[in-house]
């Protein structure tokens, strides 16, 4: 693919993939997700390094981790992003809400509130998780969180198949 194939396809400038393509650039987290889109490839692919942790254990210490917008902060809890099955520990800050940018993507998710509170929206519903708390549900639905609590939301996320 041309650079201004992509570029089109991105929906980013020809310019800024070229600056990227030849490492003087530092794409922003949501630029990455859209040249994933125009390539048609899970973002998590950019991220994959020769660096896995050998085997089948993840050591809290390597543990791939992302910062895709203010607010979230990623952790990989699985070895990789090839497998059929992803889970996440996600760091939600205190006041965050992602109402005008929704998460939507394919098949399945459980998310378990491991600490703090956080109010998920699914489509027009809104639940309220505390410490404990589960949800399930289906994330081609528009979903966002929304953290009005005073202390950071940190849950534990499974999703099949593996969308970042």
């Amino acid at each position: 693919m041309s650079i201004e194939g992509l570029a089109k396809a991105a929906g980013v400038s020809a310019g800024g993939i070229s600056q990227i393509e030849r490492g003087v650039g530092n794409p922003a987290f949501t630029t990455l997700v859209k040249i994933a889109y125009g390539m048609q490839v899970p973002v998590g692919s950019f991220l994959q390094t020769d660096q896995e942790p050998p085997g089948l254990v993840v050591r809290k210490e390597h543990r791939k981790r992302l910062v895709p917008s203010e607010g979230l902060i990623y952790e990989l809890l699985t070895p990789d992003l090839k497998r059929r099955l992803e889970v996440l520990r996600v760091q939600i800050a205190a006041g965050f809400d992602n109402s005008e940018r929704p998460f939507v993507h394919e098949g399945e998710e459980c998310v378990h509130m491991l600490e703090g509170e956080l109010i998920i929206y699914i489509g027009g519903d809104e639940y309220r998780l505390e410490e404990g708390d589960s949800i399930t549900y289906d994330p081609t639905v528009p979903h966002w969180y929304r953290n009005p609590f005073p202390r950071p939301g940190i849950i534990f996320s499974a999703i099949t198949p593996p969308s970042f």
